[in-house]
C-alpha cells in the first residue's frame, strides 16, 4: 500500500478575474487585503489540508502568482496546473473561435499527473464556512474505494446560498435516508423567493418553486483518484456528442459526470451537511454583504482580526 496520501485541496481558479476585468480588480473582503480565498485556505489548513493545487489559466499565472499565489505559498504547500482550451484528448481541437473554457470536469481533469490521491475540490470566489471544510477533510481521511468509488460532497440549504441580486446556478440534490446521493440537477437560474427559491428553465415564463430547505451543492467535492481516470475516460465521448451540437459553448460539468457515474452504479456519494451560510460575489452588490459578513464572523472570533499572523 506505501504511505497513506493525505487529502489535497483542489482549487478551481482558472476563471477568476475574468468577470472583474483581472486579478487586481478582485476587491479584498477586510481591510487587510485578503480575499475570499485566503478564508477558504484558512479554514481548510486549520481542517488538516497540507497541500493545495490552483487550477489557472496560462494567461493569468504572473498576476495570480503575484497577487494570490505568493501569498499562499507562505502557509501552504502550493502546486499550479494549466487549464488550457487546447489539452483535449488526441484527435481533438478546439474551434477557432472558442473562448470560453470546457467546464469543471475539464478542470479537474487537467489535475491528472499531478493529483493521484484523495481530494477536495472548491471553486476559488465561494466561502465555504469552516464546518464544510472539517467534514470534507474528516470523510476523506477516512473513505477508501470499495466496490464503489466513495465520494462526498458538502451539501448546503438552499435558502444559505441565494443572493438579493439577481439568479444563481446551483446543483440541486436528492439524497436518501442514510445520506446518499440519488442524482443532482444543475438549475442554471434560480430565483430568491422571500425564504424559498424558484428556477426557470424557460426564460422566466414558467417557475417552480424550491423549498428554502432544499439540499444544493456548491461544487465543494471530495474525490478519490479514480475520478481523474473517469473524467478522461468519458471526455472524448462527450466532445464526439456535444461539439458538433454546441462548438462555442458546450460544457464538461463535474457533476454532470458525478451523476452518471450513480446512475451507472459505479459511485457513491456520501452528501454531508453544512448549516453555514455561503457568501459570494456573484453580483457586484454582494460585495457589501460578504465584507459585512466577514466583519462578523472575526467578531464572533472565528476569525483573528489578521488572518495570517500567527
Amino acid at each position: 500500500m506505501g504511505e497513506e496520501k493525505k487529502p489535497v485541496l483542489v482549487v478551481m481558479a482558472a476563471g477568476m478575474g475574468s468577470r472583474y476585468g483581472g486579478l487586481k480588480q478582485i476587491d479584498p473582503v477586510d481591510e487587510y487585503g485578503n480575499i475570499i480565498m485566503d478564508f477558504s485556505i484558512f479554514d481548510a489548513k486549520e481542517a488538516g489540508f497540507e497541500k493545495v493545487v490552483f487550477i489557472i489559466k496560462k494567461a493569468i499565472e504572473k498576476e495570480f502568482k503575484e497577487n494570490v499565489g505568493a501569498r499562499m505559498e507562505q502557509h501552504i504547500r502550493t502546486e499550479y496546473v494549466y487549464q488550457e482550451l487546447d489539452r483535449l484528448p488526441e484527435g481533438f481541437e478546439a474551434p477557432k473561435d472558442r473562448v470560453k473554457p470546457w467546464g469543471t470536469g475539464h478542470a479537474i481533469l487537467c489535475c491528472e499527473g499531478v493529483v493521484d490521491g484523495p481530494f477536495a475540490v472548491i471553486n476559488a470566489d465561494d466561502y465555504y464556512g469552516k464546518q464544510a471544510f472539517k467534514e470534507i477533510y474528516r470523510q476523506l481521511s477516512s473513505c477508501r474505494d470499495g466496490e464503489k468509488y466513495q465520494y462526498a460532497m458538502v451539501g448546503y440549504h438552499l435558502n444559505n446560498t441565494m443572493t438579493e441580486h439577481g439568479y444563481v446556478a446551483r446543483g440541486v440534490c436528492t439524497a436518501d435516508e442514510q445520506g446518499k446521493l440519488i442524482d443532482i440537477h444543475e438549475r442554471t437560474r434560480i430565483e430568491k423567493r422571500g425564504n424559498d427559491g424558484a428556477y426557470t428553465e424557460d426564460d422566466g415564463a414558467t417557475w417552480i418553486t424550491l423549498p428554502g430547505d432544499t439540499t444544493v451543492s456548491m461544487n465543494l467535492w471530495g474525490f478519490t483518484a479514480s475520478i481523474l481516470t473517469e473524467l478522461k475516460k468519458r471526455f472524448s465521448s462527450f466532445l464526439k456528442r456535444e461539439l458538433p451540437l454546441n462548438p462555442l459553448k458546450c460544457e464538461y460539468f463535474l457533476p454532470f459526470v458525478v451523476d452518471e457515474l450513480l446512475k451507472e452504479n459505479k459511485a457513491e456519494v456520501t452528501v454531508l451537511k453544512s448549516k453555514d451560510r455561503w457568501y459570494g460575489v456573484t453580483y457586484k452588490e454582494d460585495k457589501e454583504t460578504v465584507v459585512q459578513a466577514i466583519k462578523n464572523l472575526k467578531e464572533q472570533g472565528l476569525y483573528p482580526e489578521k488572518l495570517w499572523e500567527e
